[in-house]
């Protein structure tokens, strides 16, 4: 019964094929019209042809399934052509296996693109590469990281920094590693991961790279506020009272000879007198001078949020350089500006800008000493990535390289009047504003400190 209805057509079909053969053979014996010989004999060749395909379809039908599963084709169906309840459950049964494939390809299209996405979302640079150094995958947060808009081999990094390119190279899976590197004249302290893949036979290594620069910072700053916190709490705890003491003893002393007592009458003598007012004025001095120091550190942790505001470049400039005008000009130095483009405007604390301008330019000032045709240079510039650089150049004396890792840490200083304060507080205020400070010189040619918003 199963194959009734393909024998059927079977049947149908050789019958109308022998019918047709026997019509030719007649008229080719009775040498009848050979134009009607010849269309009946290629009647014969069509139904052979026909009944060949009709028999064979199946086996086709099966080729061309598995030649779509070769070659992961599943646009191909298959029509049931009344061929039989057995032909029709295979070609539904085909139908439906390719319809599984393609439900199966489109899940996984659209786990690709939820991961991908993913990936391309996640705020840490991930970066994919075979042993040839082919790049498999590169996600854009290492794009923005490295400053290139594509790689196509890891060893294009060369161009960039080196150090990072032996380190990726030569990481072994499952470990860790630092790197200090810097791009585009911005330090980055970069902690590098790998893990190793095989995929198809292949070996790929994945790097995960963070820039931890600004975290390091925030935490050595924490570190140090802390630190001043205590010493600060306690110097001020024994020192007041001291200072307070030395001034209440300095007023108890007599001051004209009138209130001085014989020196046989067991009285200070004028000299001893003058002696223990000088040394109590030492204590009182030195005292309050202490206290002093100590509220000066105490500004490292005590700036306030900021309160952000709009506003043009070129105004927060101008107000620089008219309230550095006066110690400009008492040093013969010129200040000049420059704002590309001039219309850029900034998103940040004013008040809390202008203090680290002026910080930088009084360094800039103490470096110039004696230096000749000493003059500072304001620069506002968007970079390569669109963030906002201001730069304070400088002509003076410079900073050494083994010492410019150290001027932002309190306590330090290149000054010998100097507190080792004030850089410090221009890194945190810049820390505050989600930024950061940076410095590059050439000892006795040009010294620059950039500020990147």
């Amino acid at each position: 019964m199963v194959f009734r209805q393909f024998q059927i057509n079977l049947v149908i079909r050789v019958l109308i094929l022998t019918a047709t053969i026997v019509v030719a053979v007649y008229l080719f014996i009775n040498k009848s019209y050979i134009t009607t010989v010849i269309l009946f004999t290629g009647a014969v060749l069509l139904q052979v042809y026909a009944l060949i395909r009709y028999v064979t379809k199946t086996d086709r039908d099966l080729a061309r399934f598995f030649q779509a599963i070769r070659y992961t084709d599943f646009s191909q169906s298959f029509p049931d052509e009344n061929r039989g309840k057995i032909h029709s459950e295979l070609t539904q049964t085909l139908n439906d296996i390719i319809e599984a494939f393609q439900r199966e390809r489109i899940e996984k299209e659209e786990h690709y693109l939820y991961l991908q996405t993913i990936v391309q979302h996640i705020g840490i640079a991930l970066v994919s590469f075979d042993q040839d150094g082919h790049v498999s995958l590169i996600n854009r947060a290492a794009k923005r990281l490295l400053k290139v808009p594509q790689l196509r081999n890891i060893r294009a990094l060369d161009q960039i920094s080196p150090l990072l390119l032996q380190t990726l190279l030569h990481l072994k899976p499952g470990s860790r590693d630092l790197v200090k590197i810097e791009i585009n004249n911005e330090p980055m302290q970069l902690a590098v991961h790998a893990t190793e893949l095989r995929i198809y036979g292949h070996t790929y290594t994945l790097a995960s790279i963070q820039n931890i620069q600004s975290e390091l910072e925030k935490k050595e700053l924490e570190a140090w506020q802390n630190l001043i916190r205590v010493l600060t709490h306690e110097i001020m705890n024994s020192v007041t009272p001291i200072a307070s003491l030395a001034s209440t003893l300095h007023g108890l002393l007599p001051s004209g000879k009138n209130g001085l007592q014989a020196e046989d009458e067991g009285g200070l003598g004028p000299e001893e007198l003058a002696d223990f007012r000088s040394g109590i004025q030492t204590i009182q001095q030195r005292s309050q001078g202490l206290l002093h120091f100590v509220d000066s550190y105490r500004n490292l942790t005590r700036i306030p949020k900021p309160d952000f505001q709009i506003f043009p470049i070129a105004d927060l400039f101008t107000r620089v350089n008219r309230l550095m005008s006066e110690q400009l000009s008492n040093n013969s130095i010129e200040l000049s500006t420059s704002i590309e483009p001039t219309s850029l405007e900034l998103t940040a604390d004013t008040g809390l800008i202008e203090q680290v301008l002026i910080n930088l330019i009084l360094n800039a000032i103490q470096a110039l000493d004696d230096r000749p045709n000493p003059h500072i240079d304001l620069l506002a510039y968007l970079n390569r990535t669109g963030r906002i650089i201001i730069d304070v150049v400088d002509n003076g004396s410079g900073i050494l390289e083994d010492v410019q890792e150290k001027v932002f840490i309190p306590f330090f200083s290149t000054h010998k009047q100097g507190t080792g304060i004030g850089l410090a507080v221009c890194r945190e205020i810049m820390r505050l504003h989600g930024g950061s400070i940076g410095v590059r010189s050439k000892p006795n040619i040009e010294t620059v400190f950039s500020l990147r918003f």
